[in-house]
């Protein structure tokens, strides 16, 4: 679990974004980073068992993306992010891949699994997956457990449908998304308490059929 101090140093990173403040409470944050290793070590091997393309050896650190903002070009230039982002993949660690994220943000933390933002040929081959397989599809999107925790489908579209679809395809809904992630959201005293691990790898558990789909979409 998590400690009130992790949460409360992302609040603070929040009201006080700048270089100056972030050197003075340097130990700080290399103590609440460490709090988010720590519970990210007693995930990784349960994650492992739900999905064996997690390796239960994967270094926690390559898992926990920086807190340092690329600002070149935004033209939000707060350096640091208000939030710790968690991604598990079988890959990469950047993202561009189906995967698990986990977002700890005060008042807004949430679960993710999926696949968000995939490039051109990427999303190509999903769209196709769907189309010949709907019926697998809309199995995982509808599982009652999945349907009781996850919002899904509700990122970017397109305006009308994809070349080559036709827009009177009863399941145009699914073929026009760009992204094809589930979030769950979650409540700051969830991070505290001793269950938050097998809350997590539980809800990873219920996800993990959509990330194995968009994954055989891509890798056929």
């Amino acid at each position: 679990m998590l400690k009130r101090d992790t949460l409360g140093f992302i609040k603070e990173v929040a009201e006080n974004n700048n270089r100056e403040w972030f050197a003075e409470n340097k130990q700080k944050y290399e103590d609440t980073k460490a709090n988010v290793l720590e519970l990210l070590t007693s995930i990784i091997p349960e994650l492992s068992k739900i999905d064996p393309l997690i390796s239960a050896e994967l270094d926690p650190k390559k898992c926990l993306l920086r807190i340092y903002r690329d600002v070149r070009f935004s033209k939000n230039k707060d350096p640091y992010k208000n939030n710790f982002g968690i991604w598990f993949s079988s890959k990469s660690k950047g993202g561009n891949e189906p995967g698990y994220y986990l977002h700890i943000q005060p008042g807004k933390s949430f679960i993710a699994g999926g696949y968000w933002m995939p490039e051109a040929s990427h999303l190509k081959l999903i769209r196709q997956e769907i189309d010949y397989n709907i019926g697998d599809f809309k199995e995982i999107i509808n599982n009652k457990d999945f349907k009781k925790d996850f919002n899904f489908g509700s990122g970017a579209t397109l305006k009308n449908a994809p070349k080559g679809y036709d827009p009177a395809d009863p399941n145009i809904e699914y073929l026009k998304l760009k992204s094809f992630e589930a979030v769950m959201e979650l409540q700051d005293e969830e991070f505290f308490k001793p269950t938050i691990v097998n809350k997590l790898v539980s809800s990873f558990k219920t996800v993990s059929p959509l990330v194995a789909f968009l994954r055989n979409a891509i890798e056929q």
